[in-house]
């Protein structure tokens, strides 16, 4: 028994677990403590914080290349989950998905000036398409130089309007309504788990139409597809809006965004929706026949979410216990910890979760009965407070003689003894109610860490001590947006698309048509 317990401590890594009493091991309450301790808490260092909980969380490693992640099982669920909830929304407004190569040619990325000079250095470059042994190790064959170098995807606009060329000649193929879901790489110097790494996942909407009012109609679209995910499925409030001239896709007339705001104050881009206008379309020579058998540039859009959403739910509902989900895009919305010390008891206790699992199953509900042997429940509890699990269901034989449950919410940390009878339309109203209260919470803190500026030493005084959102009047120009960035190293975070009103730029005095988001960001 204690060699098992020494096992345990050292796979878990817990900070002088191994001088405790055995006891420890069951009593859910203490290793829960000592299980915290490995999580830095927020106020000390809100970046180790992040890492800790993605490390207790098991949702990624860092990987053997510098910069890229590996994504594990608990991650990828997640991401399959958004990717699920995502895809469904792309669906019902009509988009379809396909897959480009991965393998850019560098021409390619030549024929657009703004679009080459945005992404030139962070692309990475093929030269030579083999390797040779040499000596027992292995060096690049020199006689395999290519022609032409390609670049691995950083984006994909070259790519597949090159390939729209061929797929439109008339008005009768247009809308193309294309989504992909495929991983890209940046070489990104500075990179964190999910948030920046230099290999990441993510979707990629590219349409085409045949008039300019279609394709703003798409941005704005998808833009709006893109709040709804974050608010309804992440409970994740965001603030809608159109990015400054500086901050636009590389190539882009428009690039519009949702912009969100972390437990540290800042802030976070968690999508973009990009009205190209005709530039692609003209770097490609992509037309197409109208009713009237005129030839005329095609309109774009592209739009993008990808793994960086994660990081984004860590941050807006975690704590120092580790990682807190919404329900609905949690991977198991309810798990069930049975409890017993003998043969008996166990199968008692098992029949007993069986049941209810079947019933919550039923009902939708996603549900996992953790009956491992080889965890005592404390552990058990522990591991799923940290990995998110919205509610956990505690059974032992005293609950099965009295028709209880014991039940545990992850986002409250608040218990409660329920009767078995009606368990499963109990949870599943209580789900939907977790999810309201995280976004409500979410959006407290976003709005209590909102400001209002009027000067610019009030402004410079606001980012300086709290930090958070702050609405303040901007002249237009890039200089004061540039001037701003310098000083305080706050952004402009977007314009916001809601009206507002006329006022003074507070740097420069000059007219400002409404006030626009600063923040410092992510």
């Amino acid at each position: 028994m204690i060699s098992t317990f020494v096992t345990f401590h050292s796979a878990l890594n817990l900070t002088g677990l191994a001088t405790k009493k055995l006891k420890t091991q069951n009593n859910p309450a203490r290793v829960a403590r000592h299980m915290a301790q490995k999580i830095t808490k927020r106020e000390q260092d809100y970046s180790r914080w992040y890492l800790d909980v993605i490390r207790e969380a098991k949702l990624a490693d860092n990987s053997p290349v510098r910069g890229c992640m590996v994504i594990r099982p608990n991650g990828m669920a997640l991401w399959e989950n958004m990717k699920a909830g995502m895809d469904a929304k792309f669906k019902e407004t009509g988009h379809e998905n396909a897959y480009f190569p991965l393998f850019i040619p560098k021409s390619f990325l030549s024929k657009e000036a703004q679009h080459v000079e945005g992404f030139a250095k962070e692309c990475a470059v093929i030269t030579h398409s083999r390797l040779k042994a040499v000596d027992g190790g292995v060096e690049v064959d020199p006689e395999s130089q290519l022609e032409e170098e390609l670049i691995v995807r950083p984006t994909s606009e070259t790519i597949i309007w090159d390939t729209y060329r061929d797929w439109i000649q008339s008005y009768r193929d247009l809308p193309i309504l294309i989504n992909q879901w495929a991983n890209v790489v940046r070489w990104e110097m500075r990179t964190r788990l999910f948030l920046r790494t230099m290999e990441f996942l993510w979707q990629e909407g590219h349409t085409a139409h045949a008039t300019e009012q279609e394709a703003v109609d798409e941005t704005l679209q998808m833009l709006e597809v893109y709040r709804s995910f974050a608010e309804d499925l992440m409970a994740m409030p965001v603030i809608i809006g159109v990015k400054t001239e500086s901050e636009r896709f590389a190539g882009a007339v428009d690039t519009y965004c949702i912009e969100a705001l972390m437990q540290d104050g800042k802030a976070l881009q968690a999508g973009t929706s990009h009205f190209l206008g005709q530039n692609f379309a003209k770097a490609f020579d992509v037309k197409f026949q109208d009713k009237d058998g005129e030839h005329k540039l095609v309109w774009a859009t592209s739009w993008g979410t990808s793994t960086r959403l994660i990081g984004g739910l860590i941050m807006t509902h975690s704590d120092n216990n580790g990682l807190v989900l919404p329900p609905r895009i949690a991977p198991v919305q309810v798990v069930i910890v049975p409890i017993y010390r003998s043969d008996e008891e166990r199968a008692a206790v098992l029949e007993y979760g069986d049941g209810i699992f079947d019933e919550l199953k039923t009902l939708g509900i996603r549900v996992k009965l953790d009956s491992r042997d080889n965890l005592k429940p404390g552990f058990k509890f522990a591991e799923h407070e940290a990995q998110g699990t919205p509610l956990r269901i505690a059974i032992g034989p005293r609950d099965i003689q009295n028709g209880n449950i014991e039940l545990a919410r992850r986002d409250t940390l608040e218990k409660s003894i329920q009767s078995r009878d009606g368990i499963g339309e109990m949870i599943n109203n209580l789900l939907p109610t977790i999810q309201n209260d995280l976004f409500e919470a979410a959006k407290k803190r976003r709005d209590d860490a909102t400001s209002t500026a009027n000067t610019y030493d009030e402004f410079k005084k606001v980012i300086e001590t709290k930090g958070g959102f702050v609405y303040a009047h901007w002249d237009g120009t890039n200089e004061t947006e540039e001037l701003i960035k310098k000083e305080t190293k706050a952004t402009i975070r977007c314009i916001p698309l809601a009206d507002g009103e006329p006022g003074v730029c507070m740097v420069t005095g000059k007219p400002s048509n409404k006030r626009v988001l600063f923040a410092k960001a992510y």
